[in-house]
Order: structure tokens, then C-alpha cells, then sequence
């Protein structure tokens, strides 16, 4: 069957078929290569803290920065899948391929953008987050390397918003699934110096996570440019390039923008978990990456949920779109209490895989009994917010961010903090989540009636 065929059937299924067993069809591959790369980040955690609390410590720090460059990369593939899926929706090949190549384009300026402000800003941003002196030592050891070889990730990041507007969550998946299990091999030998390896510790984390990006970004930009024919030649062309980037701009920027200040929030919880010692900060570090893992069927879904929406809004199926959104909430409310259920359960045994210190691992059962009673709800903003973007509609998404950290989580964390101490920070957190888990349904209701009473209007006006 050749590739145009295979493309049309994608499509056909988006728009036509169930709507529950399509949304799982995309999440699936999703889920398996998620579960892939944020194992690879326990399996990192699981590694780094057998070299003791203090290395464990400076990883936590790290990942508020990874996160940040990563979510930028993240809002330009989230505007990538967005008009690209809808100019699949209309039916305009021809767009679909200047937007793809434009968007590879793009990616490149910004991740080489973000790479050199991190590394000449380095010491200043963990110091900034209350990284003593010899932590700070060790988390240079990590990001160096990290920054010098992010382009290998976050352009694949973005290439992959295009090749999942198309229907197709396999190839993604398959590549991050590849790349996870290459770092989680490498680890061990880089970290340790196992066998000819020299031992390089946290330096030896972050290399072996450069060398599996290097599968992503030769993987991702093959199927685009071979397979899937997405991709002319030259990247740039000034005219053509400035009107695509307006359009992909118009989502990715707010995207982008917004999914920074939920990293950076992060960096401000890490600041007041500071106050509670370091081994308060490894913990959390613990607990954020087991979340990352605990929440993977979610955050799936709201991958796969872009492209479905993106397709159905730009073919006028707007029935589809709330079915889509209703399957999505109840499943999001099932999946969290399996996952409360597992992680209150076995939150010592879990904890105490990652390091001995009582210390640590005393914070860390906080986290993983506390957390969990929100992870239902905060599936949902997941899933709200980007149906939004998938929409057309980036503002909307950007309000439901800015509501869930800045009406909700800080504040209730940073009160939580003087009235309960670090359990307080995390039951604020907590109930930050369920808040803006019914606020997303709610805006999301009243945003879907207003779409569907514009078309009716349109239609009826035509009459």
C-alpha cells in the first residue's frame, strides 16, 4: 500500500471512526514510548542516588531547567500538530508540507537559542534556585553536556508535533522507546565506569542521554523527509518561511510560553523546599519523576487528543469533539485512582529504591501519599488544555495554566508551607490540582457551546 493511501486511511479513522477506540488507538504507542523515556529518568534518579544524597539533590535541581528548555520544545511541536492536523482537515497537502518544513526550520533557531542561554547563564539560574557551591559543581557536571547536545532532542521534540498531526503516534513512539532503552543500557557503564567506561558520575547521566537523543533526531527527520514526503527543500526560503512561522507562532508561542512557567513553577517549589534541607529537595525530585511515570496513560491522551480534535475542528466535526472530551475526562478520573491507589500503597517501597537516607525517603512517601488524590483532576487541565490548542484556541489554553499555578498551586503550596511544613507544600499542590481540574471542565463546557452556537449561527445564515 503506498504512503498516500496509508495517509488517508489515518485520516478516515480521526474522522470517522469510534471515538473512544480511536483516542485509545493514538495513545497507546504513545503511552509505551513515554513510559520508555520517563522510565529512563527514574532508571537516571535510581542510578544518581546510589552515588549519595547530594548527587540526588543536584538532580532535583536540574530538572526544573530540563524542563523548561524541553517544554519550549514541546509548545512549538504542540503548534506544529496543531495547524498541521487541521490543514490535514482541509484537505491542503500542499500546506501540510510547507508547514512541516517550516516548523524543522523554526525548531532549529530556537533550540540553538535556548542551548546558549543556558550554558553562558548557568551558575547564575541554580544559584538563583539556592544551589550551594559544591552543588552547583555537580550540576554543571550534568548540564554542559545536557545543553551541547539538546539540539538532538528538541528538534525531534517539535518534528514530532508534525508526524502525529498526520494520525501516525507509532513512529514516535517507536523512536522514543528506542532512544529510552539506549540510555537506560549506557547508564550504568558511563556513570560507573563499568568494563573500558570511564566513570564520569552525573556527567556520565547526561552523556548517555545525548547519545540516545542522537537516535531521535536522525529517526525523526527520515520519516518526515523520506517516508512521509513532508519536508521541501530548503528549509528556509524568507517569504515562504515568514508566513508559515506566523501561523505556527500564533499557537506555539503561547504554548511555549505557558508550558515555561510550569517548569519555572517547579523551580519555585524547589526554592521552598529548600528550606527543609536537601534531602527534602532529592525527594521531591524522587516523587516529581515517579509522578512523570504514574501519570503516563494521561498524558498519552492528551498527546493523542490534539490530533484528533485538530482534524475533526478543521473538517467541522464538532460532535466528535466533545465525545472526545467527555471519554477523555472519565478516563483521566479512572486512571488516577488506580494510580492512588498503587502509589499510597507502596510509597515506602517505592521511595526506598532510590536511596537509604531516612531522611529522603520519609519526604518522599509524603509525596507519593499526597499527590495522588489530585492526579485525576489535573489529567483533566492536561487534556482541556490541549483540546484548546488543537482548537485554534491558544489564549484559552494559556488561561487554564496561568489559572492552575498562579490562582491555585503556588499560592496554596506557599501557605501550605508556613501552616504544615513540607507536607503542607505538598497537600497545597494537591489541592491546586483537583481545583483546576473542575475549573478545566467547566471552560471547556461553556468554550464547546459557544463553537457549536457560531456554526449553528453560520449555517443558518447561509439558509
Amino acid at each position: 500500500m503506498d504512503s498516500d493511501k496509508i495517509k488517508e486511511l489515518k485520516r478516515a479513522r480521526l474522522l470517522n471512526g469510534p471515538v473512544g477506540k480511536t483516542l485509545i488507538s493514538l495513545a497507546i504507542p504513545m503511552g509505551f514510548g513515554l513510559a520508555t523515556i520517563f522510565l529512563f529518568n527514574i532508571v537516571d534518579t535510581f542510578y544518581v542516588g546510589q552515588l549519595g544524597a547530594k548527587p540526588l539533590a543536584a538532580m532535583g535541581f536540574t530538572f526544573p531547567v530540563t524542563y523548561i528548555v524541553m517544554s519550549v520544545a514541546l509548545g512549538f511541536g504542540i503548534g506544529a500538530s496543531s495547524t498541521i492536523s487541521r490543514a490535514i482537515g482541509e484537505g491542503q497537502q500542499d500546506k501540510v508540507r510547507r508547514l512541516t518544513t517550516d516548523v524543522v526550520g523554526l525548531s532549529v533557531l530556537i533550540v540553538t537559542l535556548f542551548a546558549m542561554i543556558g550554558l553562558t547563564n548557568l551558575r547564575r539560574i541554580f544559584s538563583l534556585m539556592g544551589a550551594d557551591d559544591e552543588t552547583l559543581g555537580l550540576i554543571s557536571d550534568y548540564m554542559i553536556p545536557w545543553f551541547l547536545g539538546v539540539g538532538l532532542l528538541g528538534i525531534p521534540i517539535v518534528s514530532d508535533g508534525a508526524i502525529r498531526a498526520t494520525g501516525d503516534t507509532k513512529s514516535p513512539a517507536i523512536i522514543m522507546a528506542t532512544a529510552g532503552l539506549v540510555n537506560i543500557v549506557l547508564d550504568p557503564f558511563l556513570i560507573f565506569g563499568i568494563g573500558p567506561f570511564p566513570r564520569l558520575e552525573l556527567q556520565g547521566a547526561a552523556l548517555a542521554s545525548v547519545i540516545s537523543w542522537s537516535l531521535t533526531f536522525v529517526a525523526t527527520l527520515w520519516i518526515l523527509g523520506k517516508r512521509e514526503r513532508m519536508i521541501e527543500l530548503p528549509l528556509f526560503a524568507a517569504k515562504r518561511s515568514l508566513e508559515s512561522w506566523k501561523q505556527i507562532l500564533r499557537i506555539s508561542l503561547p504554548a511555549a510560553g505557558t508550558n515555561i512557567l510550569e517548569p519555572l513553577s517547579m523551580a519555585v517549589l524547589t526554592r521552598m523546599v529548600v528550606q527543609f534541607g536537601e534531602e527534602a529537595v532529592a525527594a521531591f525530585g524522587v516523587g516529581s519523576r515517579v509522578e512523570s511515570l504514574a501519570l503516563i496513560g494521561v498524558a498519552a491522551l492528551s498527546i493523542a487528543i490534539s490530533p484528533f480534535v485538530g482534524q475533526n475542528y478543521g473538517a467541522r466535526n464538532h460532535d466528535r469533539i466533545r465525545a472526545a472530551l467527555r471519554f477523555g475526562m472519565r478516563f483521566s478520573l479512572a486512571w488516577g485512582i488506580a494510580v492512588l491507589v498503587i502509589l499510597f500503597s507502596f510509597a515506602d517501597v517505592i521511595s526506598r529504591v532510590f536511596n537509604d537516607d531516612s531522611a529522603v525517603i520519609e519526604a518522599a512517601v509524603l509525596f507519593l501519599k499526597i499527590l495522588p488524590f489530585s492526579y485525576g483532576f489535573l489529567g483533566i487541565s492536561w487534556l482541556v488544555n490541549s483540546a484548546f490548542n488543537a482548537l485554534n484556541k491558544p489564549l484559552q489554553a494559556s488561561f487554564v495554566l496561568l489559572l492552575h499555578l498562579f490562582a491555585f498551586v503556588l499560592p496554596l503550596a506557599y501557605f501550605g508551607s508556613r501552616l504544615g511544613g513540607l507536607k503542607g507544600v505538598f497537600a497545597g499542590m494537591a489541592i491546586g490540582h483537583v481545583l483546576i481540574g473542575i475549573s478545566a471542565h467547566l471552560i471547556a463546557h461553556r468554550l464547546l457551546a459557544r463553537l457549536e452556537s457560531e456554526i449553528q449561527t453560520a449555517i443558518c445564515r447561509d439558509c
